[in-house]
């Protein structure tokens, strides 16, 4: 199988390139520099740049492209950044992808990231793949970014939307920006910790979009675990795998100041339910918060 990933330096799509390669598939990165080599592709997103030829021939295009929410303060310069990287990257794929002819000449499938970001606050409320957007910057955000998709599904290409809970691995994400002060006993719950958590192991959400690519399924699907966790659960599970007692909970002002629009990212309450990945028969490796902790602190 040939597959082009764009996005491919990040913590998804790092893990998702070498775990096509081990499995012998043929990968093309998209870069913004010059290529090393005939396993990557220049592009330029900002421009609306990018080789048709590489990404028509490819049996799967993954779009994982977009500037990071979590490494740079939400400002309202960057969350148009944020907004713009996305809508950018994938609207450069999906024209080069339907070219002259309305996508007559692709036979593949576009493998489309998303977030979870897309329901915003929700409460107890419980979210499946046929909920509605929610009503905050980052459910915005996402929602423009999947729409920018639109096209390629109109044209009859099939699209795979894979809205991405908290990512939990070793390194990356989640280990780099909480992980150290929950392994020391410092960090017990963030806010109430009432907020409902969707999320997933690195290795499973691998899995999981390896499953969608081979898939018939076409439409949004929740990359998540089917046990969500309360904030304070989630903590508590990583405090108890490192051998510590939680810590403090730390009061949402502390956080608005820390880190400031983007705090969306951390307290918004979301209780997904990935019926998508259920129906189609995935099985996860790591189902519960204590079997993500355990898998997350013996391969760090």
């Amino acid at each position: 199988m040939r597959v082009v990933i764009a996005g491919s330096s990040g913590l998804i799509g790092t893990a998702l390139t070498k775990d096509l390669r081990e499995g012998g598939h043929d990968v093309v990165a998209l870069v913004r520099r010059s290529p090393t080599g005939p396993h990557e592709s220049r592009w330029d997103p900002a421009a609306g740049h990018v080789d048709a030829e590489v990404l028509r021939s490819a049996d799967a295009v993954v779009n994982l492209a977009g500037a990071s929410i979590g490494d740079k303060r939400l400002t309202d310069s960057y969350a148009r950044v944020v907004r713009q990287s996305r809508i950018d990257s994938t609207r450069t794929i999906v024209s080069a992808l339907l070219g002259d002819d309305a996508g007559a000449g692709f036979s593949g499938m576009l493998l489309q990231g998303s977030a979870m970001g897309f329901y915003g606050e929700r409460g107890e409320e419980e979210l499946t793949e046929r909920s509605g957007p929610g009503e905050t910057l980052l459910s915005s955000i996402v929602l423009d970014w999947e729409a920018a998709a639109q096209p390629a599904r109109d044209a009859g290409i099939r699209v795979v939307t894979a809205r991405t809970g908290l990512v939990l691995a070793p390194h990356g994400g989640f280990a780099e920006r909480l992980l150290p002060l929950t392994t020391r006993g410092l960090l017990g719950a963030l806010g109430s910790g009432d907020t409902w958590h969707s999320w997933i192991t690195l290795v499973d959400h691998i899995r999981a979009l390896r499953f969608l690519i081979d898939s018939d399924h076409s439409g949004v699907a929740l990359c998540i675990a089917p046990h969500p966790a309360r904030d304070a659960a989630l903590l508590r599970a990583f405090s108890e795998a490192a051998g510590r007692r939680p810590g403090f909970h730390v009061p949402r002002v502390v956080l608005e100041a820390a880190v400031g629009r983007a705090i969306e990212d951390l307290l918004t309450s979301q209780h997904g339910t990935p019926g998508v990945l259920a129906r189609l028969g995935f099985e996860w490796r790591h189902p519960t918060i204590e079997d993500a902790a355990r898998w997350v602190m013996a391969a760090r």
